[in-house]
């Protein structure tokens, strides 16, 4: 039932944003890939997905911390592809630190991207949903978005916003057809991820199982990574219509994380 369905999904040049991209393409969607990325780059990834699964796709690399590209982004997302019927707001900026020391423009530029930008791309893609009374919206928050950690305040921060956001939007578009959920990934391989995982091998000496099994132990029972293609699967039934009944609702995908 997604086929002929245009899908935006922020930050999706790598990671869950790409997975998500590539499910919702194989179902049939007209997708916008975009990123902060080179336009050589991300027009090459948008072409890959258009190529392997016969569908419409384009590429942006609008910066969301500026209403001016968030606006050019809906546009051109509407005229190439079709009006947006799923957004999955996924793009992130986040930084590391006490609050004490943590930088302002990180803060600042935290707000824009994580909360502000999910507020003006479903403000500006609600007028077509409604019109069409069917649409999705799915925010990428974290369990961060339900509970908290040192270091990390923007990012805390900035996802329990997401999961207020999403309740809200829920609330306010139940007459419509239109279902905003938000997915809550526990530890995700993700490239960033994978960074964090090299960093600690580095600075510890460690081989990788025994950094492995560290960062599991503080967070993740299953004591495996999330794959960004088990968020992206969750995603896509969040679009069916077997989901049309779910909306409003942090949804964990985390190897038992917050069952602990």
């Amino acid at each position: 039932m997604l086929a002929g369905k245009t899908a935006l999904v922020t930050g999706s040049v790598g990671g869950i944003g790409n997975a998500t991209a590539r499910a919702l393409a194989q179902r049939g969607c007209a997708v916008m890939i975009h990123g902060l990325t080179d336009i050589k780059d991300g027009e090459a990834i948008a072409k890959q997905i258009a190529e392997e699964f016969k569908v419409k796709t384009a590429f942006s690399n609008a910066d969301l911390s500026k209403l001016s590209e968030i606006e050019l982004l809906i546009k051109e997302t509407s005229s190439k592809l079709g009006s947006i019927d799923i957004l999955v707001n996924n793009a992130v900026h986040r930084g590391a630190g006490p609050i004490d020391t943590f930088p302002v423009e990180g803060w600042e530029r935290a707000l824009a991207v994580n909360v502000s930008a999910p507020f003006h791309t479903i403000r500006l893609c609600l007028p077509a949903m409604k019109q069409k009374k069917w649409g999705r919206i799915i925010n990428i928050a974290s369990n961060w978005g339900m509970t908290g950690t040192t270091d990390r305040v923007d990012y805390v921060t900035t996802k329990h916003a997401v999961v207020g956001l999403t309740r809200a939007v829920a609330l306010e578009t139940l007459p419509f057809g239109i279902t905003c959920n938000a997915v809550a990934p526990g530890a995700t391989l993700t490239p960033n991820a994978e960074k964090t995982i090299q960093k600690r091998i580095k600075d510890s000496g460690k081989t990788r199982e025994e950094v492995l099994e560290i960062f599991f132990q503080e967070r993740q029972p299953a004591r495996r990574f999330v794959m960004p293609e088990d968020v992206a699967e969750l995603i896509v039934f969040m679009c069916s219509n077997a989901a049309r009944e779910m909306t409003g609702s942090p949804v964990s995908i985390d190897g038992g994380w917050l069952a602990q």
